[in-house]
């Protein structure tokens, strides 16, 4: 009994040393390296297949709408489209970059209408506008799923243990982002307003009842109202169907021909929703200059061309608030936003046009829910 007693501290030494050398071992070998990256690359996969789920069950509902409003063949046209892409144009000669952009991105949008027209020929243009959106959705996930996986499976295949670090960090953004795509398309669906629609519902708050709206542009509208003396021009996308229409080309178009009938526009004001930064309200309106539009050229490049070329003031009003709250259901917050913003146009007008002045106004953003 005294000779075990007095061998134990020599076992507890001999097994923290034979701890130490294990250590050593690993950290020389990288061994606690590979057991990191099999923790992340688990925790990745396990949050790819949630991606995945996201991504099929929006691919089954746009499926099951589009049969609910008579679709033929819709598998096939959600499986074809979920696919379907964008080769961005020669950017190292910018000569003209931006009508070919447009070009692009015209006949990519012209392609879905029409690819959907033909496989829902009984449906009316709102239905056919919500089952773009879906599919639109379902590409989208599609995308993030496949992307992530490719990302992994990169890291796994080439052992770069920093590529599988970063994607494990930024993986519960990803699935956030994920989620409200997920979310949004319920709304879309029923046909609700959602955060984006606050600049057209601006457009229709200014313009009032009984505003009488008539297409300039495709699946895009105007109507003129009177502020305070001032004739207003009011533009917006056509609703209630999801759309954003062509506010850039409605307005340069709106201009060019009040210009020839000798009635160029003092003031042109944009108003969009813009994301706000984390700490900001939900709902507060700021105003500034320039084309207020989340547009990857095209349509606001018209705006600036059009305000240089006649000498206009160029004014836009942001109603702020965040990814999830722009794509979701309208919030009472961006409702009292909109009433706001609605008052600060009116103030722009007041202080920057004298009456008798001619006025543009444009709502720009996704007119679901929002009707003439």
């Amino acid at each position: 009994m005294v000779l075990e007693q007095a061998s134990l501290p020599e076992w507890i030494s001999a097994i923290s040393q034979l701890l130490l050398v294990l250590i050593f071992v690993a950290l020389f070998t990288g061994a606690n390296q590979r057991i990191q990256v099999y923790l992340w690359s688990r925790d990745i996969r396990s949050k790819l297949v949630i991606l995945e789920s996201f991504a099929n069950d929006a691919r089954r509902r746009a499926v099951e709408y589009m049969v609910s409003k008579g679709a033929k063949d819709a598998e096939s046209l959600v499986s074809r489209l979920a696919d379907f892409f964008v080769i961005s144009p020669v950017d190292i000669e910018p000569v003209d970059i931006i009508r070919r952009l447009e070009h692009l991105v015209n006949l990519r949008s012209r392609r879905f209408k029409e690819e959907v027209a033909r496989h829902m020929p009984e449906a009316d243009e709102v239905s056919r506008s919500k089952a773009e959106v879906a599919l639109e959705i379902a590409s989208a996930l599609s995308f993030i799923h496949k992307y992530v996986r490719h990302i992994l499976l990169t890291g796994e295949k080439t052992r770069n243990w920093i590529l599988i670090m970063q994607l494990q960090l930024i993986m519960p953004m990803i699935l956030k982002i994920a989620d409200t795509y997920r979310r949004a398309l319920n709304d879309f669906l029923k046909g609700v307003p959602i955060g984006d629609s606050a600049g057209p519902m601006v457009a229709l708050r200014l313009a009032g009842r009984g505003a009488r709206w008539e297409r300039i542009e495709e699946e895009t509208v105007y109507t003129v109202a009177d502020v305070e003396g001032r004739r207003v021009y009011i533009v917006k996308a056509e609703g209630p169907g999801s759309s954003v229409g062509r506010p850039g080309s409605a307005t340069e178009r709106l201009i060019e021909k009040l210009v020839a009938q000798g009635m160029k526009p003092r003031l042109l004001v944009t108003v969009d929703a813009a994301l706000k930064l984390e700490g900001e309200e939900t709902g507060s309106v700021a105003d500034g200059v320039g084309a207020a539009i989340g547009d990857i050229g095209p349509e606001k490049i018209r705006f600036e061309r059009i305000a240089v070329k006649y000498g206009i003031a160029l004014r836009a009003v942001a109603i702020k608030m965040g990814l999830e709250e722009a794509i979701l259901g309208m919030t009472e917050k961006i409702v009292k936003g909109v009433e706001k913003a609605v008052e600060r146009v009116k103030d722009i007008i007041r202080g920057e046009s004298k009456p008798g002045d001619i006025v543009v106004v444009v709502g720009v953003g996704n007119t679901v829910g929002v009707g003439q």
